[in-house]
């Protein structure tokens, strides 16, 4: 029994021993590291910069099925954020700064651990150095965590080179499988839709998208409106030099209304068009190839665009529906304008004036009746009455024809030009 007494009073104290020992070491902590990943910068900086992409390559949820991950309305650049429960541990991050397409800055809470993230992004040879650096100090839990399994160092090291390698091997697949396919000119119906319109950058389309659809969609749900068809944005100006774009982000609906005065959302209406389809399947990154072979068969087929507005995509398979970028697929329009065929249009000849219809003269007299002619001329003669004589036939009475006063005739007025 006092042998037991003395087993228990030593564990105790190796207890105790191991405690302030792993209280007294240093708790702040650096780990750092890196990857060339074989894809261009933005690619990279895009898909970091969205914490949705995170359960794609991160190693804490690739390892963990049964991993709960809660995403807010914002997940993607300054104010994003997302949070998980898995079975090594809960945690959260926020992202508080980014410069676009070089850095990211995060704060992570990962059972009570603190830290601050930095990521980085340089080109090189053979794609994008990507550098993962994390900067804290752990919480009493985490040193005996460390403690038994070999280190901070060694646990969120070994972390990050799996993740680096799965960020790797999900861009180069998911990212570069692409195609473009410009099926031709099509017919456009009528379209009534919601839309915010506003100037932005065209790197930042994607995360503005994000952003104002949920917000037309829940103003369609809290009145009532009937949705009918996949959102799409108009891009009414489209300056690659600047990078600058004035978009319209836009939800079909069934009939066309009215919004209050104050609004940011308005209604709109497409009239019916035609226009060059092209589609894209995969990441929105290969948009600028599918809009250059857009513009190639409009100059092969010697069509014009409709200078109105730049272009029209419609997001028929998204990220809401899909998560793997291979598959997503968008639909993009170039409005044309519509041929001019000539009318060809009959004149009647014009008659010259030499060529006027000729008239008859006019005569000084018109005789009312014709008078016969006199047989016999010598009846002019005087006889006697009581001669015998062959009957001689009597003249018809000559009708005296009076004078008709000259008068002058009207000639035919030429015909005016038809103007039609």
């Amino acid at each position: 029994m006092r042998i037991l007494k003395y087993i228990f009073l030593l564990l105790l104290l190796s207890l105790v021993a191991l405690s302030i020992f792993i209280a007294t070491q240093k708790g702040d902590f650096t780990v750092e590291r890196s990857k060339i990943i074989n894809s261009p910068k933005p690619v990279v900086y895009n898909y970091v910069n969205d914490f949705k992409n995170w359960q794609d390559f991160g190693s804490w949820a690739v390892e963990d099925p049964e991993i709960k991950i809660t995403y807010p309305q914002n997940t993607i650049g300054k104010g994003g954020s997302y949070s998980w429960e898995g079975k090594d541990g809960n945690g959260d991050m926020k992202t508080i700064f980014v410069k676009e397409n070089d850095s990211i800055s995060q704060k992570m809470n990962y059972n009570g651990t603190l830290s601050d993230v930095f990521w980085s992004f340089k080109d090189t040879v053979g794609g994008t150095k990507v550098t993962w650096k994390t900067k804290g100090t752990m919480s009493f839990l985490f040193k005996i965590y460390t403690a038994f399994n070999g280190g901070v160092e060694k646990i969120i090291g070994s972390m990050y080179e799996k993740s680096l390698s799965n960020l790797d091997k999900t861009l180069d697949y998911e990212i570069n499988t692409y195609s473009v396919k410009v099926d031709g000119l099509v017919k456009k119906p009528e379209t009534f839709y919601l839309h915010q319109t506003f100037t932005s950058k065209i790197a930042k389309v994607a995360k503005n998208f994000k952003i104002v659809v949920p917000k037309i969609i829940a103003f369609c749900t809290k009145n009532e409106l009937i949705i009918t068809g996949k959102p799409f944005i108009i891009y009414h100006t489209y300056d690659i030099v600047n990078e600058l774009t004035k978009i319209s982000i836009c939800v079909p609906i069934k009939n066309q209304i009215y919004t209050s005065e104050g609004s940011d959302l308005y209604s709109g209406k497409l009239e019916a068009f035609e226009a060059v389809k092209t589609t894209l399947t995969g990441d929105y990154s290969h948009m600028n190839k599918a809009l250059e072979k857009t513009t190639q068969y409009l100059n092969t087929n010697h069509l014009e665009a409709d200078a109105t507005v730049s272009h029209i995509e419609i997001y028929s398979i998204s990220k809401n529906e899909v998560k793997n970028p291979s598959k997503w697929v968008t639909e993009i329009y170039y409005p044309i304008k519509p041929k001019v065929e000539a009318i060809k249009i009959y004149k009647p000849a014009v008659i010259k004036t030499d060529e006027a219809i000729k008239t008859e003269p006019a005569v000084n007299t018109v005789p009312v009746t014709k008078t016969e002619p006199i047989t016999n001329t010598k009846a002019a003669v005087k006889t006697n009455p009581v001669v015998k004589t062959k009957p001689v036939a009597q003249p018809k009475p000559v009708i005296k024809v009076e004078p008709i006063v000259k008068k002058p005739t009207p000639t035919k007025k030429e015909e005016e030009q038809s103007e039609f």
